[in-house]
């Protein structure tokens, strides 16, 4: 066997090399911190912390920058990021986009938080904008959920609960049961911060930069660039319409 041969014959098990993400598809591209429940409990407070939120939104930033997305989301340890149908990062290969934007975002969240966390990378695809606003929706449905079970379980921790009891008392519980143990503690979880019920978004605004032209001698104003991070984010039928906005290219109003 000579050496083409060889290359050849090992470049065939590379099984899932040529592997693409479909043309004209929608794609999320979502993260998922490596063992965050652990890692946040040693390194942040609970249930939420805002270092850890600039930490996730730096990088969302990141991500959102790098593979030349439409939109950003995070809440609780994830980030999703959407890509265009027309994209063609990497020759849209599966193997490099889950790689690269896993070590994209463990580098960056490495470097802006000073300890070492590892990301892992999945894909979703979509055919349409009602897809792409669906499967944002359903996350915002999953920040919400895990906001909930989050300050659950912690008040009963703080509580003097042990984590077995905590998880006992849950167990089974209604949304209403559980709003009501926070209300017996004193908390209103309808007035907690909205980035931690409903997540935080990314998106990529134009601005008018006002300047001056020296050898006109004139002023002058200059249209940029710049990702906008919303905290405040609507929820239901009016998140819906923001994605679909965002999706096609479009900039939400203020």
């Amino acid at each position: 066997m000579d050496a083409d041969e060889f290359e050849a014959g090992q470049r065939a098990r590379e099984y899932f090399h040529g592997l693409t993400v479909l043309p004209g598809a929608w794609t999320v591209l979502r993260l998922d911190g490596r063992g965050f429940s652990r890692f946040t409990e040693q390194h942040f407070d609970k249930p939420f912390d805002e270092r850890f939120s600039g930490h996730m939104v730096a990088t969302a930033t990141a991500l959102l920058t790098e593979l030349g997305g439409r939109y950003a989301y995070t809440e609780s340890d994830e980030i999703s990021v959407l890509l265009p149908p027309g994209f063609d990062l990497f020759g849209r290969s599966v193997e490099k986009l889950v790689s690269i934007s896993a070590g994209i975002a463990s580098a960056t969240f490495t470097h802006d938080a000073g300890v070492p966390a590892h990301f892992d990378s999945r894909i979703w695809l979509g055919v349409s904008v009602a897809d792409v606003a669906d499967y944002f929706s359903w996350r915002q449905s999953d920040a919400t959920r895990c906001a909930l079970n989050g300050w659950c379980y912690w008040t009963l921790r703080e509580a003097g609960h042990s984590r077995a009891q905590a998880t006992r008392v849950l167990d089974g519980a209604t949304t209403a049961g559980k709003n009501e143990l926070l209300f017996q503690h004193g908390i209103n979880f309808n007035e907690l911060p909205t980035w931690q019920r409903r997540g935080v978004g990314l998106w990529w605004e134009t601005y008018d930069r006002p300047g001056h032209d020296p050898v006109r001698g004139v002023d002058v104003t200059a249209t940029r660039r710049r990702i906008r991070v919303e905290r405040e984010l609507p929820m239901k039928d009016a998140y819906r319409t923001l994605i679909e906005q965002v999706a096609v290219g479009l900039s939400p109003g203020p």
